[in-house]
């Protein structure tokens, strides 16, 4: 038998899990590690990150109850973009800057305002660059740390640190460096006119010097990391990437006019490509980032479960799920007038406006905490539905959507979500889109199969499909005509 050692290196957690060439998980174990809030600024210890996976990974393994020896590959998705400045033996030199971090908001209007072709990759140019991302962090260290620039030997990401603590070797992810950098795998690679345009030419020589495409081996474990983990050094280590994009290999989302969907505290919606789309209001195409001779198109939500966490708050404490749900469920489509927009913290795509804000429209002493529940969820659903009409409108749509992460769990979210885009939405077997993803990579790497599409055939499996309700799709698209008309009609007003 073979198996497989995976992690998924969340925002609060690492978990690490055990995977057969069936795609079945034996073991899992998660460890969580602590993180620092300040305002706009988040942060988080390396050593936490490696600690946490020797730790979930002994667990995990324990668990599964195989031999340790039958381990053939790692592969492991981490959050993107979280930010490491390291030394030579690499160490951290000051606390990761995590990837909700935005500290970098100067830099980031910097590296827009450069007028760069590489920023056709956002919105055909047109943005927003986000603080979050790789360049604009770096450049804020630059500025505001300089001595923790000019030492760095490397400034990385999370996954390239993992990497290097398994194998001593440096190398960054063609997912993360094609998402987040600016990197042009088919385009001279990195983007050196833009680093030059912000006086930050150097910056190309502390990245890893390889770039290693997802399914790729990197190496072997070295002895002491094969040893803090008591396996052999003869275990390959694959590369993964960022989770969510990760995650669509786990969704099995991998032929062209396939669409994913990742949803938790924002949502992300992804699109597989045979070529190239640049429009605004559609992000990407990136080349080659998770299928070899394939483009990734991506949208997405900067609010949505996080809008739920938000009326928790409000309420003074956990709702009661079921509760809402069940009477959320027995509403009509609009919830008695309420019309939600889900820009609470901005818009990202199709408006790509981070000053919109969010509004609950139509209140009336008749509502209730379940209509305001529903009317969220539709809310968010419309905001679905703008970033696919935008994919439409750039020349790609989707017969079906591929939906992992949080909103899965909900009946009746995943309903409204089918009702509101008009298509199916398909939920997979597996409960764990990245760690799924990872396993499938490792598989490859491992020589198991020869691609990762027959990864996908053979470890990602079907599970339940909603389809959309006529009734309803009818009742959306009127609604959905007023949420529409309520950015433009809100812009004049929060301006």
């Amino acid at each position: 038998m073979a198996y497989f050692l995976t992690a998924d290196g969340g925002t609060e957690s690492l978990r690490a899990r055990v995977y057969d060439l069936k795609g079945a998980c034996l073991g899992t174990k998660a460890v969580a590690y602590q993180t620092d809030f300040k305002p706009g600024r988040v942060e988080q210890n390396p050593e936490d990150w490696w600690a946490n996976f020797v730790a979930a990974a002994r667990g995990a393994i324990a668990q599964s109850g195989i031999n340790p020896a039958e381990i053939e590959a790692i592969c492991y998705a981490t959050t993107s973009c979280t930010v490491v400045a390291l030394d030579q033996n690499g160490r951290a030199l000051r606390p990761a800057i995590m990837w909700m971090d935005v500290r970098a908001h100067d830099e980031a209007q910097a590296v827009l305002a450069t007028g760069d072709a590489a920023l056709e990759l956002n919105g055909a140019g047109h943005g927003p660059v986000s603080a979050e991302w790789m360049i604009p962090k770096a450049l804020w260290l630059k500025r505001n740390e300089p001595h923790v620039f000019d030492k760095a030997h490397r400034i990385c990401e999370y996954q390239d640190f993992l990497t290097y603590r398994l194998t001593g070797e440096w190398a960054a992810s063609l997912d993360n460096a094609g998402l987040r950098w600016h990197y042009r795998s088919r385009q001279g690679g990195f983007a050196a006119g833009l680093l030059k345009a912000l006086d930050l030419g150097e910056l190309e020589r502390k990245w890893p010097n390889r770039v290693v495409a997802p399914g790729d081996v990197i190496g072997t474990l070295s002895s002491s990391a094969a040893n803090e983990l008591g396996l052999s050094t003869s275990v390959k280590v694959v590369q993964g990437g960022a989770d969510a994009l990760i995650g669509i290999i786990g969704l099995g989302v991998h032929k062209p006019g396939q669409l994913a969907m990742i949803t938790g505290s924002s949502h992300l919606q992804f699109g597989v490509t045979e070529d190239p789309i640049h429009a605004p209001g559609v992000w990407g195409s990136y080349a080659d980032i998770v299928y070899p001779d394939r483009w990734i198109v991506e949208g997405g939500q900067t609010s949505t479960g996080s809008i739920i966490n938000w009326l928790s708050r409000l309420a003074g404490g956990p709702l009661d799920l079921d509760e809402l749900n069940r009477k959320a469920a027995a509403l009509e489509p609009g919830c008695e007038g309420l019309l939600v927009q889900d820009h609470f913290q901005g818009n990202r795509a199709p408006h790509t406006d981070p000053l919109s804000r969010g509004a609950i429209v139509g209140l009336t002493l008749g509502h209730d905490m379940h209509h305001i529940f529903r009317a969220v969820m539709e809310g968010i659903g419309f905001g679905t539905r703008a970033i696919l009409d935008a994919f439409r409108a750039a020349g790609y749509s989707g017969e079906e959507m591929t939906v992992g992460g949080g909103a899965a769990a909900s009946d009746l979210w995943l309903q409204i979500h089918a009702d509101t885009a008009g298509i199916p939405v398909s939920i997979p077997a597996s409960a764990d889109a990245p760690s799924t993803g990872s396993a499938v990579l490792a598989g490859v790497g491992a020589g198991r199969f020869a691609s990762i599409d027959e990864g996908i055939g053979a470890m990602v499996h079907k599970g339940r499909v909603i389809e959309p309700r006529h009734e309803n799709v009818e009742k959306y698209n009127e609604i959905y005509a007023r949420y529409v008309a309520l950015y433009p009609a809100l812009r004049g007003i929060l301006a």
